[in-house]
């Protein structure tokens, strides 16, 4: 095609419609007389120059691109469509074109007839019509996203006044538990020569251990959920992880008839972890384990190592899981069905919480199970370390403690009394008394050389106490131990700001308090 018109074709030059033709792009290749003088410009002006799209008006040109190219490309035709063109001289022209679009030898090009039509209102509501729904439509997006956002805040907002609870929660258990340990070993260290009371203390004390593990394993949970567990890693042997925990969980197979088959390698697995958290963590699954399998039934644990991992496993012959569990056993809350009847409680917590200590040391677990009756297995890998194990196998053995003299401020009056108690049947003079003022008052009348200070007092918080303690002549060279129910690392840097020298977490470890009052120079 050229832009020169040839002389027979008068015809098309002055048809009564204006008739273009172009390429599929648009870009005009004829225009006839009639269209030219409709528009105001020359045939030179338009051909090879112009694309037909550029001739509409904005609204025309969107019209353009949304309905008469893609009707054009789906079915060749477009008929009778009301569209505005500009002239040149900018005044706007209504127009009623068709369009068919055909081979011209190798080449395809749009055909256009147009003819001037006087009734644009019609395309004009058109426009208008579609404006509003694109506009209601967008409206309706943004109020839809506008509720998601606030569900999600309110998702959020719940999911952290969750985790707010069981923290809370899980401090509250441990003020009634404090004093139950505190008596525990009162009676312990009285039963010599009650006969009586051999089988009743282990029960009490397996009891005690489950309750407080529980409680230890909300705090733990919480931590993971809010992001705020630290590790303390250090090269360790993962076999004595391994030997550390089935000594824990012994009580509990002896009392389900169950045996404990351990396989332990003679190399070490050295790996970089936190000692307490990991063995937490098989605690957990020989807990799970003697839980869910049948009295008198079997237990192995193995560790070994794994294609370049250190692994353990927890394998029982018990109640097995059944297939459709496999995906969900590590979700929080999560418990077998058909476990129920047979479990010694729980919170659905425990192995939500070993997933999430392994995942903190880069690790991963699996849960495996032929099905329901056949036992199952949970074998966990963690990445093994070049370095060598350099520290102990754990804290050493507390020494003997000379008799001291040791403060306990709590308000909780069984707490802080059954602790004096312990205190004195370990040879120390104790004394108790219940508010920040008395403690105050018993730096000189008392002298203590270790006082424990519960943080939570009525009258003075504990870290005030502390710094009030410090300030006092008598007071500057006091062993200062922080008792409390909150364990986070934030809380005993606190502890440790405020002047305490020692921070532990209720209810007390015996062992460890021993250990430090060992340390104590006697005056």
């Amino acid at each position: 095609m050229t832009a020169a018109c040839a002389p027979d074709d008068a015809l098309y030059e002055h048809a009564a419609c204006g008739l273009l033709l172009a390429d599929t792009d648009g870009l005009i290749r004829r225009a006839n007389a009639t269209i030219c003088r409709w528009l105001g410009y020359e045939a030179g002006d338009l051909v090879g120059r112009v694309r037909v799209q550029d001739l509409l008006t904005v609204g025309g040109r969107l019209f353009h691109q949304t309905h008469i190219n893609p009707i054009l490309q789906l079915q060749g035709s477009v008929a009778e469509v009301q569209v505005e063109m500009r002239r040149r001289d900018k005044t706007r022209v209504p127009l009623m074109i068709n369009i068919v679009r055909r081979r011209h030898g190798a080449d395809t090009f749009d055909e256009f007839a147009l003819l001037v039509g006087e009734d644009r209102r019609s395309y004009e509501r058109e426009l208008l019509a579609a404006r509003k729904t694109a506009e209601a439509a967008l409206e309706a997006r943004h109020g839809a996203e506008a509720k998601l956002h606030a569900l999600n805040e309110q998702l959020s907002l719940a999911d952290r006044r969750k985790d707010e609870f069981i923290a809370t929660l899980s401090h509250e258990l441990r003020n009634p538990l404090a004093p139950m340990h505190s008596a525990l070993e009162v009676m312990k260290l009285k039963a010599s020569g009650h006969p009586s009371l051999e089988p009743v203390l282990p029960v009490f004390e397996r009891q005690l251990n489950h309750m407080t593990h529980l409680v230890d394993d909300l705090m733990e949970i919480s931590r993971i959920t809010q992001g705020r567990m630290e590790l303390r890693l250090a090269p360790l042997d993962l076999a004595t992880v391994a030997r550390a925990a089935a000594a824990d969980v012994v009580p509990l197979i002896d009392a389900s008839g169950h045996t404990l088959s351990v396989n332990l390698p003679a190399e070490a697995l050295v790996i970089e972890g936190d000692a307490t958290r990991l063995t937490q963590v098989v605690v957990n699954l020989l807990t799970n384990a003697a839980k869910y399998t049948p009295r008198g039934g079997q237990i192995w644990l193995e560790a070994a190592r794994r294609d370049g991992d250190a692994a353990i496993s927890v394998r029982d012959n018990g109640i097995g899981i059944p297939e459709r569990s496999l995906a969900a056993i590590f979700d929080m809350f999560s418990q077998l069905e058909p476990a129920l009847d047979r479990s010694q409680g729980g919170l659905g917590i425990g192995l939500a919480l070993v997933k999430g200590i392994v995942t903190l040391h880069g690790g991963d677990i699996r849960a495996m199970s032929q099905g329901v009756g056949l036992g199952s297995e949970f074998v966990v890998r963690l990445p093994l370390s070049s370095s060598a194990v350099t520290a102990g196998d754990g804290a050493g053995k507390a020494g003997s403690i000379a008799p001291l003299r040791v403060l306990v401020v709590d308000d909780n009056a069984d707490a802080a009394d059954t602790l004096a108690m312990a205190l004195e049947l370990l040879g120390c003079e104790a004394k108790a008394v219940y508010t920040a003022t008395e403690g105050l008052a018993q730096l000189a009348a008392f002298a203590p050389q270790v006082a424990l200070l519960d943080i939570g007092l009525p009258d003075m918080n504990g870290y005030d106490l502390a710094r009030r303690v410090r300030g006092t002549a008598a007071g500057a060279a006091v062993t200062l131990i922080a008792a409390t129910g909150w364990g986070q690392s934030t809380d005993k840097q606190r502890a440790l700001e405020a002047g305490f020298d020692h921070h532990l977490t209720k209810p007390i470890d015996f062992d460890q308090l021993q250990s430090i009052l060992s340390l104590v120079k006697h005056s």
